[in-house]
């Protein structure tokens, strides 16, 4: 222990004027990183949490709640909009996952195999689709003309497969030893149980990371609802937290306030958001290291 305490000291001492300028520099700006990102979610939350009319006359950021008060959270608790997204989103999260991993396996599987024919004409076509598509409005007109218009299916059977996400798991699977894929064809092992007995254990880190990549973008996803559903039921909650934001529709959550429809549609934006955001904001740091290991993944050449 004593030998690494002399170690530590004489390294700090053999740091240049140079290096110790650049660690001072590198925590402010990392702290100034902090304070900017913290400020305006601490002036959201204190907003959602404070009196209406107390906040229409509060000027600059709002660091705490000014004459604490539930109304705005009251409301939106009184807005249907805001469970139906909800429900819809989870639906969307865990189904839209569970289909997309399922599709990015068997494809991913397919892609990985040295002896597929035209394997690298396919990844080819495959990369140019990540860059280059047809448009909204060619992808509008193929999603109507299938019959999943107006359908909640066309939010999650669309963008079952992410391109990026499928090159990761490529990689992933041929980094697995041949070896262990011709011993299992020895023993009469088909195609699906080398994929399922062997494939997916080996590869468990990536399908967590994916999962996570695809749970989060279901979960943000918003603009394939706004060209597509058409009844307020089928709305996820990213669509419900825009109406309220840049339309200010607050009209279900301020019936019978009176004259105070347009001090309590203020704060509730605010308490709007936090509800949107909170399972984002609760479970993110319990699932940051995979995210982390995610972009090692990527970086890897397969």
């Amino acid at each position: 222990m004593k030998e690494k305490g002399n170690a530590v000291v004489k390294h700090r001492m053999r740091q240049s004027l140079g290096s110790r300028i650049f660690d001072v520099c590198n925590v402010i700006f990392m702290l100034s990183l902090i304070v900017v990102i913290l400020i305006p979610l601490l002036h959201v939350v204190s907003a959602s949490f404070s009196n209406p009319s107390s906040y229409v006359r509060h000027e600059g950021l709002m660091l705490h709640p000014v004459d604490f008060s539930l109304e705005a959270y009251k409301a939106v608790a009184r807005n249907k909009n805001i469970f139906t997204g909800y429900m819809n989103t989870i639906f969307i999260v865990a189904v839209g996952t569970t289909i997309s991993i399922i599709a990015t396996l068997i494809a991913a599987y397919c892609l990985s195999r040295k002896n597929v024919m035209w394997t690298n004409i396919l990844m080819m076509g495959i990369v140019f689709s990540m860059y280059f598509n047809g448009g909204m409005i060619p992808f509008y007109l193929v999603v109507k003309g299938v019959g999943l218009n107006n359908s909640i299916w066309s939010l999650i059977i669309p963008p079952a497969v992410s391109t990026y996400n499928l090159i990761i798991m490529r990689t992933a699977m041929v980094s697995v030893p041949d070896s262990l894929e011709e011993s299992a064809k020895l023993d009469g092992a088909s195609h699906w149980t080398i994929l399922w007995k062997i494939m997916v254990p080996l590869v468990k880190p990536t399908i967590a990371v994916i999962c996570l990549y695809y749970a989060v973008s279901n979960w943000n996803s918003w603009f394939n609802a706004m060209l597509f559903i058409r009844d307020k039921a089928g709305y996820p909650l990213q669509l419900v937290l825009r109406e309220i934001l840049l339309q200010n529709d607050t009209s279900a959550m301020t019936a019978g306030a009176g004259a105070d429809d347009y001090l309590i549609s203020e704060t509730i934006q605010f308490a709007t958001i936090v509800v949107a955001t909170l399972p984002i904001l609760t479970i993110y740091p319990f699932i940051q290291k995979y995210f982390v290991k995610g972009v090692m993944i990527g970086a890897v050449k397969g």
